[in-house]
């Protein structure tokens, strides 16, 4: 019994991952490439890719959208959880990270459940919308902007059908969401949305510490 969640050290950690993480291959060959790059912190961890790949098998999703693909680790989880008649529409901007993302999926078999917008998000939310996709997605996951993180957010209420689930990646900042000498924006702008989700009665919602904190609201 604990009554708080536990601090996980190195040795910890290693025992997740070894224990309790199943990690196909193709999967973790992107995560070691990815690992690579200068902006390798951009990446999920895998215990979070595998926790979100059973929350999307959890609700029975169909239609996902993606906010924030880099180079595809998170939209290949929920792709290879989703059934064969499954989508994923994912935003992104960089074609170079997505050029890495779509090796990935083409290998992997999913590239034809996976619908990559390169734009900015909300062109491609607004479009969403005006085309009639109002309350037809059942998951959602934003990482991305942090200053857009509301507005986001706020798309995907519209875009979630009730009982919908919306995923925030980084909510806990690598610590600085609770450190008083932080009051950068980005930090500012997650704050500002942990409070907002705590206290919106649209959804319920639950903080979960896996990874950089990923925040879960399910839509009401």
């Amino acid at each position: 019994m604990s009554a708080r969640t536990i601090t996980l050290d190195d040795s910890l950690y290693a025992y997740i991952l070894e224990h309790a993480l199943r990690e196909p291959p193709i999967l973790a060959r992107l995560r070691a490439e990815t690992a690579a790059m200068r902006e390798a912190n951009m990446q999920i961890a895998p215990e979070q890719g595998q926790f979100m790949a059973l929350l999307v098998e959890l609700i029975g999703a169909r239609r996902t959208l993606e906010v924030g693909t880099f180079t595809g680790y998170s939209a290949l989880c929920v792709a290879l959880a989703l059934p064969a008649d499954g989508r994923v529409v994912a935003c992104d901007i960089s074609e170079t990270f997505t050029a890495v993302a779509r090796r990935y999926w083409a290998e992997a078999g999913v590239a034809d459940k996976i619908d990559l917008h390169l734009a900015p998000a909300v062109e491609t939310l607004e479009r969403l919308l005006a085309e009639g996709g109002a309350g037809t997605f059942d998951f959602m996951f934003i990482d991305a902007d942090k200053e857009s993180y509301d507005a986001y957010y706020e798309y995907g209420l519209r875009l979630i059908r009730p009982g919908g689930l919306i995923a925030i990646d980084n909510v806990l900042w690598n610590g600085a969401v609770a450190d008083p000498a932080r009051d950068d924006k980005e930090t500012a702008a997650i704050r500002a949305l942990n409070d907002k989700v705590r206290e919106d009665r649209r959804v319920s919602m639950s903080l979960v510490p896996i990874g950089d904190g990923l925040m879960l609201a399910r839509r009401r």
